[in-house]
């Protein structure tokens, strides 16, 4: 008589455990690789790439995925190689990243949807180790998006369950709402703006309005590639993109936001730091 039938409150206190278990050991590993720098993270965001190639293609072809991941961190690994400057290298992978995600929706061939995931998966692996790249201020700029992305995550589902409201776009996300999406992009500019007041370095590089600017362009962004995954698998019929994190799906389903702001960081890079 006191079992707790599935679904009920219990059963939603253990999976949002499980979560939270799983966040704070992944944050715990990328938060360690970011202080140390240098070819440890670049490592990191290589398998994390070729883990992402793998879970789009299960998603858009369901073939090729492991050969794809593979594909990718060798790819990741020879790139970071070559004798080309980092800001150069995210350049290219943004804009690639880029005319990849502007093209999936209008692609149907299987090897085009491919190749697209190929290009969306390597802006993890060149990047971010480019902005970790940047002088004095290269940890400030990871921990700058780390800040954006996850408090914009997290404050938008909290804001959108307390106040709910007008869907935001129900088509590819029934969850969202207007609400959560203003709430997350508030917050998530205010902790951007925070990382940067407590940098030194960072507040020498650029000014308080233009992190405002920069932060909320990110928050938005970060958002905006949320609902782009989202309305990938809705496509595909997928509810998850892997079961490789337990609790949160996939590494494509906790990273769709950030890729979305390194893509936004890598252009920015490249505009004004070609000689890194």
């Amino acid at each position: 008589m006191n079992e707790t039938p599935p679904g009920t409150s219990k059963a939603g206190s253990g999976e949002l455990k499980l979560r939270v278990v799983s966040a704070l050991v992944l944050s715990a590993g990328i938060l360690a690789a970011t202080a140390w720098g240098g070819w440890p993270f670049r490592l990191v965001w290589t398998l994390v790439a070729g883990l992402v190639a793998y879970e789009w293609l299960s998603i858009v072809s369901r073939r090729h995925a492991v050969a794809a991941g593979l594909g990718v961190v060798a790819a990741g690994i020879a790139l970071g190689l070559l004798p080309v400057s980092p800001a150069a290298l995210a350049g290219v992978a943004a804009i690639a990243a880029v005319t990849g995600a502007i093209a999936t929706p209008h692609v149907e061939d299987r090897h085009a949807l491919e190749a697209c995931g190929i290009a969306y998966a390597l802006a993890f692996a060149l990047i971010a180790p480019a902005l970790r790249a940047v002088p004095d201020v290269g940890i400030v700029l990871i921990f700058w998006s780390f800040a954006v992305v996850w408090f914009t995550d997290i404050a938008a589902y909290f804001t959108g369950r307390r106040l709910g409201g007008p869907k935001l776009m129900p088509r590819f996300s029934p969850k969202k709402t207007w609400s959560g999406a203003i709430g997350g992009a508030v917050t998530g500019t205010a902790c951007g703006y925070a990382v940067w007041a407590l940098s030194p370095a960072a507040k020498g590089l650029i000014g308080p309005l233009a992190v405002i600017a920069a932060s909320l362009f990110a928050s938005i962004a970060s958002q905006a590639g949320d609902l782009f995954e989202s309305a990938i698998k809705r496509r595909f019929g997928a509810k998850d993109s892997s079961h490789l994190i337990p609790g949160h799906g996939g590494f494509l389903d906790r990273l769709d936001g950030y890729w979305a702001v390194l893509v936004f960081a890598g252009l920015a890079l490249f505009a004004t730091q070609l000689d890194i």
